[in-house]
């Protein structure tokens, strides 16, 4: 070959790498800097038990690197209702604040179980659990008490952590304390008040709805017999919804008071149970906003 030859040869490789026997560009993975493999489409697979998941969570596409995980860059606050030494502070959470539409107790002891088994217990066991669910899954999770031996905060300031963190999603976690006949559970939403909440107000139903949905699906809890519309309840007067500026949603898990409520609450695999429906409910709603 004539050296003008081979210089016209090279000029060719130079523009299609395949022409000389190479791979062309978008055939192989940018991110690992390794040799091109054949492109496969992602597998999802389930999530290991221990993480409590039974939604679809990404694994590595076979010869490429890692699909996203499905609430990677999302942003979760979980509340757990109350706190541990409330009980024994009560000049602290009577304490008034304003949550627009009347003034209301810092916070509250919460209830009880017949057995004695607390509401704050509760909230804080399934808030950690769901915590736990929410990481694997790719979320940044924040807790509105770092531990159920505290005090608070107030309703306030619950609100609030959710608003600095800028939460794409944000849940409270309770169990209610009505009479022993009535059980269920059931979803409370903000409603507008000429507030901080109204621009959230319609978001925060659709997160509801896909928290109710999967809670029911996935614990096999029935809606409030007591309360609410198909386990949808609107309220103006919860100073963790009127001052919010994130989509936001109340769970009452049931009835604390009720012998059937209360018995599923004591038992831990129901507790992974609530969380595991609750991180699906959260991760539904958090695809259906991402997609529209």
């Amino acid at each position: 070959m004539t050296s003008k030859t081979l210089a016209a040869a090279l000029v060719l490789c130079g523009l299609s790498a395949t022409a000389c026997g190479g791979v062309a560009a978008g055939a192989g993975s940018a991110r690992t800097g390794g040799a091109a493999s054949p492109a496969a489409p992602p597998i999802r697979t389930a999530p290991a038990a221990s993480s409590g998941s039974s939604s679809a969570q990404a694994t590595p596409a076979a010869g490429g690197s890692a699909t996203t995980l499905p609430l990677s860059g999302k942003v979760v606050v979980v509340d757990p209702g109350h706190n541990g030494q409330n009980y024994r502070h009560p000049s602290k959470i009577n304490k008034r604040v304003n949550v627009l539409t009347q003034w209301k107790s810092c916070d509250t002891t919460g209830t009880v179980t017949p057995s004695g088994y607390s509401e704050a217990a509760f909230t804080w066991d399934v808030s950690q659990r769901l915590v736990k669910i929410l990481k694997s899954r790719g979320a940044t999770v924040k807790l509105t008490r770092p531990d159920n031996a505290g005090v608070g905060p107030c309703i306030t300031e619950r609100a609030a952590i959710g608003n600095r963190a800028k939460a794409d999603a944000a849940i409270s976690i309770h169990a209610d304390g009505s009479g022993t006949a009535n059980h269920g559970f059931h979803i409370i939403m903000p409603k507008k008040i000429n507030g901080p909440v109204d621009p959230v107000v319609g978001a925060s139903g659709k997160l509801g709805l896909a928290v109710r949905n999967a809670y029911r699906a996935g614990t096999g809890v029935p809606y409030s017999t007591y309360i609410g519309s198909k386990a949808m309840n609107f309220r103006s007067d919860l100073g963790g919804l009127n001052l919010s500026t994130v989509p936001k949603v109340f769970i009452e898990c049931g009835n604390m008071k009720n012998p059937g409520d209360a018995a599923r609450f004591q038992d831990a695999a129901f507790r992974q149970k609530a969380a595991s429906s609750l991180a699906e409910g959260l991760q539904n709603y958090l695809r259906q906003s991402y997609l529209k």
